[in-house]
């Protein structure tokens, strides 16, 4: 080993690894209702000691926080991206962004119910939750601005209108996750969809 190198993997690299190894567990853990959300639980998850959690995160409400972010992360862009291949029409644009968002919660129910159900309750990252939320409305007012145009609105109603159209769909998507709404994915899109441009129009 020369330089931190070890069988051509660089110190950085395997603390990378490690981390994102400790990201996916908080995960699996915090999404599982039967499994105490613990330190010690993610790093049996992921199959590392304590010594490592320590080395990407200060504690267990900073892995948390770190997962959140990077559902976060994920919904933004892949919501933009399905948005910018659907075309020039505004309202297929709406529909494909809200599809991929649908989309990647049944591709990975953990994501939702930990983003959008769990987070509520921890106090500690209730914060968190709220800004992000708030974070994903501010998007939705600029991309509605681009898909829609300005109009005669100002940019405070639409800023207004992507606060009523996250904070919707956080609470439509919690009732759907937890069976108090039964409904299909496209049942789902179609009622966003349909929101989103009656907000915007």
């Amino acid at each position: 080993m020369q330089s931190g190198v070890y069988r051509g993997v660089s110190a950085a690299e395997r603390a990378a690894e490690r981390r994102a190894r400790l990201l996916e567990a908080g995960l699996t853990v915090w999404a599982n209702p039967d499994t105490r959300t613990t330190m010690t639980a993610v790093c049996a998850e992921a199959g590392l000691s304590e010594r490592y959690f320590y080395e990407s995160f200060s504690g267990l409400d900073a892995l948390l926080e770190a997962v959140m972010d990077r559902i976060a992360a994920e919904i933004e862009e892949t919501s933009r991206q399905a948005a910018e291949h659907a075309g020039e029409d505004p309202a297929a644009r709406a529909q494909a962004s809200i599809r991929a968002f649908v989309r990647l919660l049944l591709d990975d129910p953990r994501k939702g119910r930990v983003a959008i159900v769990e987070s509520v309750a921890i106090p500690e990252l209730r914060r968190r939750r709220t800004e992000l939320l708030r974070h994903l409305a501010h998007q939705s007012a600029l991309e509605a601005r681009e898909f829609f145009g300005p109009r005669d609105r100002s940019e405070n109603a639409d800023e207004t209108a992507g606060l009523l159209f996250v904070g919707g769909m956080a609470e439509l998507v919690t009732a759907w996750l937890d069976g108090t709404l039964r409904a299909s994915a496209d049942e789902i899109v179609e009622a966003a969809s349909r929101a989103l441009v009656g907000l915007y129009r």
